[in-house]
């Protein structure tokens, strides 16, 4: 494809992660405050979510080590794509459990629910800011535009690795309260 080709391609892209974003934030916004009645049990989802979660992160790392160390352009695509696709799993099981299953609290005290609600509180604002932002570099290293995707992923990339990684220890501490 012509580079105006994958320009254009690329603006389209655009449009949809920033209303897949919208989206995707309106449905977080929404699973806290409505519940839907089912008759199917959810409550096995946190540790296949946080699980998945887990994965994402070793594919992050092993994507950066592809790129930064092999140089292997073909291999980092290959290992973006599986964490594009984690993660849309995750969420999609996420907001799943979250709309039908109730709240639970953290049980913890002392130090370890300091701990917790740092954790806790850095994951979610970043989480709910990242999305888009993964979408964007992901699009311009699919359009081939890797300047672009170079200069966004050295910051985009941490901040996912972050959530992809926080969400999990967030899950373990929160495991003896259900």
């Amino acid at each position: 494809m012509s580079q105006s080709g994958q320009l254009q391609r690329a603006k389209r892209l655009n449009v949809a992660a920033w209303i897949v974003s919208g989206l995707v934030f309106l449905l977080v916004l929404l699973m806290r405050r409505y519940k839907i009645e089912t008759a199917l049990d959810f409550s096995f989802l946190p540790p296949v979510y946080s699980a998945i979660n887990t994965v994402t992160f070793v594919v992050l790392l092993v994507a950066l080590y592809l790129i930064r160390i092999k140089r292997n352009i073909q291999a980092h695509r290959l290992a973006m794509q599986t964490a594009v696709v984690l993660s849309a799993s995750f969420l999609l099981l996420y907001v799943v459990y979250h709309f039908t299953t109730p709240e639970t609290r953290y049980c913890g005290e002392g130090v370890m629910r300091t701990i917790y609600f740092i954790l806790l509180i850095s994951h979610i604002i970043l989480a709910a800011v990242i999305l888009p932002f993964i979408l964007m570099t992901y699009i311009r290293g699919l359009t081939d535009q890797f300047v672009k995707h170079k200069k966004m992923a050295r910051w985009v990339w941490p901040l996912w690795a972050y959530v992809a990684l926080t969400g999990p220890l967030v899950y373990l501490m929160l495991r003896p309260c259900y």
